[in-house]
């Protein structure tokens, strides 16, 4: 069935259909690569014993709960001040002010930089300055700062996306502007807010460079949040670079795409269960 009458209509949707169908090709033969390379190095032992001789031996336990860690310091850091600074700038600053110019300006600018220039400045401030070594707690606060703009910059897009018809409506029925803000606006834009959030966590799990300064490689499993920590990335990069072994890195990268998958699937859930409460 041709969707569209003439044929540089149809042209150009077959062009945008076959753009997407290569990307999700890509996907599939990449996930489906590492799939096959690296399946026969997952079993129990490699998801639950702590890596030795530099990983050539024992499995990657301490590399995930160190991933984990990580992200979830630069969690609790980044969502508050993200989402926060995304609602003071929508809903009580005027979009034409300078500084709301200042810090959107400021926030793009962050979000261009590389990684390592952030490993960097974690190194000298969190490492050397701030004494704090290498540790989760400094590579958690350097991805903190790597993630809050992207946060920041998506809340704010769902929030100003949400139609002024609730604000008014909500202002007319006597409510304050805290309370349309609180139980109107974020809970409105609260799909868009997550799906920031999302896009971090993905950038946080694979960060290799600013892990490596700040956090370190220690294959041992971090318990404090001064101990210091080795993500599944940074893993990864030493079996990988230094020809440890190739087939738990296989294995260590096969791991690091079923756990970004799995994140994705669960916000996904909670979005569709948060919008058919909404709806009800």
């Amino acid at each position: 069935m041709k969707p569209f009458g003439n044929r540089r209509e149809q042209l150009i949707y077959y062009t945008i259909c076959s753009g997407a169908v290569f990307v999700a090709l890509t996907l599939v033969a990449i996930v489906a690569f590492v799939a096959i390379k690296g399946v026969g190095c997952i079993s129990w032992e490699f998801l639950t014993e702590i890596p030795s001789r530099m990983g050539k031996e024992g499995g990657i336990s301490s590399a995930i709960v160190g991933t984990l860690y990580l992200t979830l310091v630069a969690l609790v850091l980044s969502v508050p001040l993200g989402v926060g600074a995304a609602v003071y700038l929508t809903e009580y600053q005027p979009r034409v002010s300078r500084f709301t110019r200042l810090v959107e300006l400021s926030a793009e600018a962050l979000a261009g930089i590389p990684s390592i220039v952030f490993g960097l400045f974690g190194f000298v401030f969190f490492v050397i300055f701030l004494g704090w070594g290498w540790s989760v707690l400094s590579g958690g606060l350097t991805l903190a700062l790597m993630i809050l703009p992207t946060i920041m910059r998506t809340s704010q897009e769902a929030i100003t996306a949400v139609p002024v018809e609730f604000r008014e409506n909500s202002l007319a029925l006597g409510a304050t502007k805290w309370q349309t803000t609180s139980k109107i606006v974020i809970p409105s834009a609260l799909p868009g807010i997550i799906t920031g959030v999302i896009l971090s966590i993905g950038r946080s799990v694979g960060e290799t460079a600013a892990v490596l300064l700040t956090a370190g490689s220690a294959l041992g499993m971090p318990v404090l949040p001064t101990d210091p920590a080795r993500s599944m990335a940074v893993h990864l990069y030493f079996l990988a670079s230094e020809g440890i072994s190739m087939e738990r890195a296989y294995g260590t990268a096969l791991l690091l795409i079923i756990m970004i998958l799995i994140i994705n699937y669960l916000a996904n859930l909670s979005l569709r269960r948060f919008s058919y409460r909404l709806k009800g």
